[in-house]
């Protein structure tokens, strides 16, 4: 009697709902995004200098777009799922 009563109780519940998983996956795409758009830049021959490592590109858009995947992901995981 009493294992079929806790049974009952320990139903699986999601600690998350649908809506904060859809952010936690466009905060995971901006910051791959981020990292995408800062790699590269590099020189084939290492005795010629590469300006394009400072583009704009990789100095500000890409850390932003990384800064704001994270932020992203605090607000979905701080986000209530129940409210409607």
């Amino acid at each position: 009697m009493g294992e079929k009563k806790r049974k009952e109780v320990s139903e699986s519940v999601f600690i998350f709902g649908k809506k904060n998983y859809k952010f936690m996956f466009i905060g995971i795409a901006c910051i791959a995004l981020g990292y995408i758009l800062m790699a590269g830049g590099g020189s084939d021959d290492p005795n010629v200098f590469n300006p394009e490592i400072f583009s704009f590109r990789r100095i500000r858009l890409a850390p932003m777009l990384v800064l704001l995947g994270f932020g992203i992901q605090i607000y979905a995981i701080l986000l209530n799922p129940d409210k409607k």
